[in-house]
């Protein structure tokens, strides 16, 4: 098994591809590239507040992660992540084989803007696969007036996360046909031949994690290996990440013991990749996706360190 990773503009890379060389994607993308343009990106690490990123204050004494603010986005900004999740989607059909499925990390805010433009690129719109977790998204009181108005808050505290499910259409009279001819156009059932079930239950990403990939969106890889092994029905296959950030999609398919490839825009963010993914993809041997539970190496109270120096984490896996 191997993995790839390219530092590219996604939709050139796309272009560029052979048509029906993909047979699945998991990728959790910038929306726009609002939050991620240069302007933000700068702010965000600069430390700075403002911009479309929320530098919450520490909170129990932890220091909590940066937050995007979907809420400042203009309709202006909503019209373009339409039409730039329209255009990806084009692309992304091309080299897809048929019946491939496409999982997207969205926010329950934008989730119709995401579902409605890839319908418009041709793919048909599949269940969603809900993450419910613990997070500190929502629930403010009102700005500048939080005295004032004590007991209101402008929006619910965010407790899930909606993966949304997109499939290319099959080419061949049945799934099974197509599974047959494709090895796509269902999921892969969990161990025991228990369905993939729509809810899952996946902590905040662990301290651990964070200190291998610092990026501010990374995802846990409880879930990330469910929901990529699942992706390919047949267990075979090349698993895509448009929008790799600093690899934790791809770390989980290398962990799975699937093919997969990576494309990163920025660089900063790619040559995290480079150190973070192998060290990502050793963590937890025995968890493979094929269950929901998380593995004893997740209770372990040693796996739950106080923030460490990414070093520190790093020299813990050498």
């Amino acid at each position: 098994m191997a993995y790839k990773i390219f530092h590219a503009n996604c939709f050139d890379w796309l272009q560029a591809a052979e048509p029906l060389s993909v047979h699945a994607v998991v990728t959790d993308p910038p929306y726009g590239l609002v939050e991620f343009s240069d302007k933000e990106r700068a702010t965000l690490r600069n430390g700075d507040r403002g911009g479309n990123w929320r530098l919450p204050p520490s909170f129990d004494g932890s220091q909590r992660d940066p937050l995007p603010r979907f809420t400042t986005l203009s309709q202006n900004d909503k019209e373009q992540l339409q039409k730039f999740m329209r255009d990806w989607g084009r692309l992304l059909e091309r080299v897809l084989v048929p019946g491939a499925h496409v999982c997207v990390a969205g926010n329950p805010s934008l989730q119709f803007l995401i579902q409605n433009a890839m319908a418009d690129a041709g793919f048909e719109v599949r269940a969603a696969v809900i993450r419910l977790y613990v997070g500190f998204r929502g629930g403010d009181r009102p700005k500048l007036a939080e005295r004032e108005f004590s007991d209101v808050c402008v929006t619910p505290r965010g407790g899930y996360e909606p993966w949304m499910l997109f499939r290319k259409p099959i080419s061949e009279r049945t799934v099974a046909d197509n599974l047959r001819k494709w090895g796509t156009g269902g999921l892969r059932r969990l161990a025991g031949e228990k369905p993939l079930p729509d809810v899952i239950q996946s902590s905040r990403t662990p301290e651990i994690e964070s200190g291998i990939a610092n990026h501010p969106t990374i995802k846990p890889q409880h879930i990330l290996r469910i929901l990529v092994r699942a992706m390919l029905p047949r267990g075979t296959g090349i698993v895509l990440d448009p929008f790799a950030g600093s690899g934790s999609t791809i770390a989980a398919a290398d962990a799975v013991g699937y093919d997969a490839i990576g494309i990163e825009l920025d660089e900063h963010y790619f040559d995290e990749s480079q150190h973070a993914i192998p060290l990502l993809s050793k963590l937890y041997p025995s968890m493979k996706g094929e269950s929901l539970e998380s593995p004893a190496e997740l209770e372990r109270d040693e796996l739950r360190p106080k923030r460490r120096s990414r070093a520190e984490a790093q020299r813990s896996l050498l």
